[in-house]
């Protein structure tokens, strides 16, 4: 019960620094980044990029990256949002008027969190370039979630496990269905 009860203290005081330390025009900037992550416009428009540029190594890793973000998407919003319902910060907790432009769904994981890091972390290993330059947003897209108080940063942090895992297990499923494919 103590280590549940430090992680909301830790929540509450994270979530209340990150919301009110904001400047405003890092305010504008993360909620523009986190605009184009809506819907994961942003890592879809990052594939097409690699895809087009990139010849069979770009398209190769725009693939990978997009099917990470599917599982990614799938189990933090299709699956953890349905089992945990946690609702989102308190209002009075952030300062500004974004949080009244959030979703109604569980606060926990945060999908948007999840699909940044599982197309970051996929697209990393294979075209590293390619990986870092996706990580200034994705850190972003993090960071704005809390800011906007959308999210706690335990949901953030959720968010990012699961698009690693998600990253992890699409690299490495191909190797997994070679070992068990027939004769």
């Amino acid at each position: 019960m103590r280590l549940l009860a430090g992680l909301r203290e830790t929540d509450r005081r994270l979530t209340q620094r990150i919301a009110a330390c904001t400047a405003p025009g890092v305010h504008r900037t993360l909620s523009a980044v986190e605009e184009c992550a809506e819907s994961t416009k942003l890592w879809c428009g990052a594939a097409a990029v690699m895809a087009f540029a990139g010849g069979w190594r770009g398209r190769r890793t725009a693939g990978v990256g997009l099917a990470a973000l599917s599982v990614a998407q799938l189990v933090s919003n299709g699956l953890c949002k349905h089992l945990v319902h946690r609702p989102r910060p308190p209002k009075q907790w952030i300062p500004h008027d974004e949080v009244e432009d959030r979703p109604e769904s569980s606060s926990f994981p945060s999908g948007h969190t999840a699909a940044a890091a599982a197309f970051t972390a996929a697209v990393w290993p294979a075209w590293p370039v390619a990986g870092m330059a996706c990580t200034v947003p994705a850190a972003m897209v993090a960071v704005e979630r809390v800011q906007s108080g959308a999210h706690y940063p335990s949901d953030v942090a959720a968010g990012a496990v699961i698009g690693l895992a998600a990253a992890w297990l699409v690299r490495h499923s191909p190797r997994w269905a070679l070992r068990w494919r027939l004769p």
